[in-house]
């Protein structure tokens, strides 16, 4: 039996105030895979093991490490208490209408976690109808959805435990705030979809014999609960047992004649759409369209009409509008035609199309009525991101989000007739939005491809490349880089530092042709990408490479940790966070093979030849001074499993040469981000920072 060797951390002082760090030693086993003829050597296998013994020792002599080295950085502190004192300030969701009350979630500042607040009319007097920092002593447990009933009786919400991607379902009557006795268990990727006195919901089997942050989901079902019963009493509305990999998402219409069923099959937007007509008693459910060729999501019905938003000859997205009985398969009647910009999101409300267009990234709000007709654009504030707009067909008005870099999060509510937007909610913070300064560049990669690049400073600031500056970006999964006001990145700000967000391919910003670019044998356009980006900052003075960072979180931790591998002179520190790290065997872990129309497999022996070119955890390699590196994970995170940051810490610490420090900071009772309480998200930060301006050699001004 193997035996773990844990060295306890010793510091030796050396030149800069640096100090050497003498780094958990972690055992080499002889696993070793073959992939059509190659061998692969896995000599941190064991680390998969999340609940052994030895890799809890493991752990806990790298949290030691980790522990001791940002405990002795001199302003971590101050960084800590300014962003504390940046958090402390009112936020508010948009209210949602619940028949003659109004719903809304609010954060007095420093809450753990948000509440949930019911009042009368806009004008009543708020009251909490739940308080989720009631249900754990230290926030762990959070809020991960809420879901109100057509006829206002019912408020249905999700709890996640420790970060979880696992849910609970409960119900609260409205407006008196009684919790029933109604739990669901083991939901997963799901929400509630109210129908008469009940909801429907996705689930997975309870994982049997297996680390359930570690078992693969499959074969998820759909049931619908009746208020009242027990979960065991739920009927089993739709199982695709012949395909482990598809899951259901369903919908009920407003109007609550139609069950709609989004099959999904891993990562890709495309799916299969099934419908059943509820005002039909025993109907059947119809596969409307059966085929993975396109992407169809519903937008809502005006009686027995359907309009849908699909990619189908449109890559950037299209309405179309058809009576789904009279359905046959050709291409229906196009309400709102593709344009040059991608299509985000529409929804029907008051008996108008709110269209969100991006438009290089930045939000376009057009209204059209139901027959495709345009009327007008919604007036926003500025260049920056905008959300919401949902609401009932008889709804007089509606609310939206608006945001951007130096825009901090603003409610407005939108009077439907006259095409007029209020504030309705805005923050007050304490930072001083009107000294700082947004500009969008368009630079060249590698093959030529322009690429957008938002870039946050002080305004008057000298670009002399000496500025501290953090490059952020994700590139991947169809998701677009989009203007929103970080409070995270304000003490980078207030010390003359820039920040600078990258839209890279494989991403939504134009469509999905953006993001094929970036996907599969194409992901290497992406780090190209990234790599250009700081070459650009570089080149324009805005820092060099000893004041660089590197920040991406998930698919962005992938995307850090390959390019610091590939360009390891180019930065000064980075900074993978819950990264996807071992490409040759990701599938096998919890959601995983669910990205594999992302990434590809190792089981195909031409996406393993690419996927081996790129996997960080296979491309470490010795003698190389790696940038200052903190690899950053979470002990319950079910979605990337932490064992990718465990083995790839391990590889990097054994090859890795010089002083830069190579950490892996292990959050507790955390997952892969979501619902993270206040206290642990500002000390996250706060390392942060803390850590990119010590191994720049900044100090802060605080």
């Amino acid at each position: 039996m193997y035996k773990i060797l844990v060295l306890v951390s010793l510091f030796i002082l050396v030149g800069c105030g640096q100090e050497k760090i003498n780094y958990p030693v972690a055992k080499q086993v002889d696993t070793v895979d073959t992939y059509f003829g190659k061998e692969v050597a896995d000599p941190y296998r064991w680390l998969e093991n999340i609940d052994s013994d030895e890799t809890k020792n493991w752990v806990d002599a790298q949290v030691k490490v980790t522990d001791n080295y940002l405990a002795a950085i001199p302003f971590r502190d101050k960084i800590k208490n300014r962003l504390t004192d940046l958090w402390n300030y009112e936020k508010y969701s948009s209210p949602r209408k619940a028949g003659e009350y109004y719903i809304f979630q609010k954060n007095d500042g420093l809450q753990e976690q948000s509440v949930v607040y019911i009042q009368k009319g806009e004008d009543g007097d708020p009251e909490v109808l739940l308080d989720p920092n009631k249900l754990s002593e230290d926030g762990s447990v959070s809020l991960s959805g809420l879901y109100i009933s057509n006829d206002a009786k019912y408020c249905g919400y999700s709890i996640s435990r420790g970060g979880s991607d696992w849910n609970e379902f409960y119900v609260l009557s409205i407006p008196d705030g009684k919790l029933l006795d109604d739990h669901i268990q083991w939901v997963k990727f799901s929400g509630m979809a109210w129908y008469q006195d009940g909801f429907y919901y996705s689930r997975y089997d309870e994982p049997k014999g297996e680390n359930k942050l570690k078992a693969k989901n499959e074969y998820q079902k759909l049931y619908y609960h009746k208020i009242g019963t027990p979960q065991s009493d739920d009927k089993l509305v739709y199982f695709d047992e012949k395909n482990a990999d598809r899951g259901v998402w369903a919908s009920v219409s407003d109007d609550e004649r139609y069950l709609i069923l989004n099959i999904w099959q891993g990562s890709s937007d495309n799916n299969l759409l099934y419908y059943q007509d509820l005002s039909v008693s025993n109907s059947k459910i119809v596969k409307l369209i059966d085929s993975f060729d396109h992407e169809y999501s519903f937008i809502g019905n005006d009686g027995s009409t359907w309009y849908l938003l699909t990619n189908d000859q449109a890559a950037n997205k299209k309405v179309i509008a058809f009576n789904p009985a009279t359905f046959s398969g050709s291409i229906p009647k196009v309400i709102i035609p593709e344009s040059d910009n991608v299509i985000e999101s529409v929804s029907f409300v008051g008996g108008k199309l709110f269209v969100t267009y991006l438009k290089d990234a930045n939000s376009v709000v057009s209204v059209f009525d139901k027959n495709g007709e345009y009327h007008y654009d919604v007036e926003l504030p500025g260049i920056g991101t905008v959300y919401g707009f949902s609401g009932k067909m008889e709804s007089k008005e509606v609310f939206y989000n608006f945001t951007s870099f130096t825009y901090p999060n603003t409610i407005y509510k939108y009077h439907i007739k006259n095409n007029t937007s209020a504030p309705f909610r805005k923050p007050d913070i304490d930072f001083d939005v009107d000294k700082y300064e947004t500009k969008q560049i368009f630079y060249e990669s590698k093959d030529g491809t322009k690429v957008p690049l938002f870039i946050v400073h002080k305004k008057g600031l000298e670009l002399n490349g000496t500025n501290p500056t953090m490059l952020y970006a994700y590139g991947g999964f169809n998701v677009a880089m989009k203007p929103s006001f970080r409070t995270t990145i304000l003490p980078l700000l207030e010390n003359d530092g820039v920040y600078a967000m990258a839209c890279l391919r494989g991403g939504s910003e134009y469509g999905e042709e953006w993001h094929k670019a970036g996907m599969l044998e194409n992901k290497q356009n992406v780090f190209d990408d990234f790599i250009a980006a700081a070459e650009y900052l570089i080149d324009n003075k805005y820092t060099s490479q000893d004041r660089l960072a590197i920040f991406g979180g998930s698919n962005g931790g992938l995307l850090v940790a390959a390019v610091m591998l590939q360009r390891p002179e180019l930065f000064d520190v980075a900074i993978p966070a819950v990264g996807v790290l071992d490409m040759l065997r990701y599938q096998k872990f919890t959601i995983g093979w669910a990205w594999v129309p992302e990434y590809g497999s190792s089981d195909d022996s031409t996406q393993f030849d690419y996927l081996i070119k790129y996997s960080p955890l296979h491309n470490v390699k010795s003698g190389v001074s790696y940038p200052a590196t903190l690899i950053t994970t979470a002990d319950h995170d079910d979605r990337v499993f932490p064992a990718h940051s465990f083995k790839f810490a391990a590889e990097i610490q054994n090859k890795h040469t010089g002083s830069n420090p190579v950490l892996i900071r292990i959050e507790t009772k955390v997952g892969h981000g979501a619902g993270t309480a206040t206290s642990k998200t500002i000390e996250y930060y706060s390392d942060i920072i803390a850590f990119m301006f010590y191994n720049m050699n900044y100090s802060p001004k605080y």
